[in-house]
């Protein structure tokens, strides 16, 4: 196979620079961070979209969620491609632009940032500081919630973004790069801003929700499998976890999170509980501030293994791919 080795060089030096700068300065300023356009975006158009008629409503849905993945995938392709081939930049340049756009489509150190300090909190005793950091990262009502709810619901954050937090955007970029990623962005950003299935979003956001389901529907799977492994070399229970994995799978109402939440079940023998929707996994164990550690252990050795095991050879096969087609 020829291969294309500026292509695969390029793409592989900007997924690294992406992943230095996320683990050294974690999320820019709001400012400057693309999510956070995209989500002011989606709730200015949901307020403009909104009908009475509800299948006018749903088809508006359809017109907001691809008027924001296209506006941001659309304008991140232009502006990459106008700095690399017509602003004569500098390539160090425009490698630095790339890798900073990729970055802010995922996130690794934030998840860390927000989730220790929660399990700080209980060991501490103090349970509604825990409260108040948890809402920061989950929509549930932690009010009535004891410990083990808290941090149920905390390393299940931390599982569930290993998935549309990292994995997902850096498949998506191993395939068409950043647009590609950014379009994976705005995707997950419109399903959480408007995918629920409350009265007021049920029919503005069903088709973001769904766009959210089948973009996530492969790299779910693949993390999940590759999270046994992880639990494998880390001396955790990867037993247990296939055997979670394959009976709980199906309990949550998303096609895809209940995959990754099982596994870290089963990899930790504990039960994850959302009330009033799903179980998942067995009370072996007690859950404790330590699971939140080993969550994040597995989210980066997972995370690793994605990288070495999934995108770099999808990135070299297009890299030889495009051998073929430049001869």
């Amino acid at each position: 196979m020829l291969l294309n080795l500026d292509f695969i060089t390029e793409s592989v030096i900007i997924l690294i620079l992406a992943l230095i700068i996320d683990l050294m300065f974690g999320e820019p300023p709001e400012k400057i961070h693309p999510t956070v356009w995209m989500g002011k975006t989606a709730e200015f158009f949901k307020s403009k979209l909104k009908s009475d008629n509800l299948k006018i409503e749903k088809v508006n849905g359809i017109v907001l969620g691809l008027t924001i993945v296209l506006t941001f995938a659309l304008s991140a392709y232009l502006i990459l491609n106008f700095m690399k081939y017509y602003a004569n930049l500098n390539i160090i340049l425009y490698i630095l632009l790339a890798s900073f756009l990729l970055k802010t489509a995922f996130s690794m150190k934030c998840m860390g940032q927000l989730s220790i300090p929660i399990g700080e909190s209980i060991e501490e005793g103090k349970m509604e500081e825990a409260k108040n950091r948890l809402r920061r990262i989950v929509r549930r009502d932690p009010t009535n919630f004891d410990d083990q709810k808290i941090l149920s619901a905390t390393v299940e954050c931390v599982i569930e973004s290993t998935v549309d937090g990292i994995t997902s955007p850096l498949f998506y970029y191993s395939i068409f790069g950043v647009p590609l990623a950014i379009a994976y962005r705005a995707i997950n950003t419109l399903d959480s801003t408007v995918g629920y299935k409350d009265s007021e979003h049920v029919n503005i956001g069903w088709f973001s929700a769904k766009m959210d389901d089948i973009a996530n529907y492969l790299p779910a799977r693949i993390t999940s499998i590759l999270m046994i492994l992880s639990a494998w070399l880390l001396n955790e229970d990867w037993r247990g976890a296939w055997k979670i994995l394959k009976r709980d799978r199906g309990k949550t109402e998303s096609p895809n999170a209940g995959w990754t939440m099982s596994t870290a079940a089963g990899i930790f023998n504990v039960q994850f509980e959302k009330p009033g929707y799903y179980i998942l996994g067995d009370r072996v164990n007690l859950l404790n501030s330590q699971h939140v550690l080993r969550a994040l252990r597995i989210m980066k050795l997972t995370t690793l293994l994605f990288m070495m095991i999934v995108i770099l050879p999808i990135i070299i096969l297009i890299g030889g791919f495009l051998g073929l087609i430049l001869l």
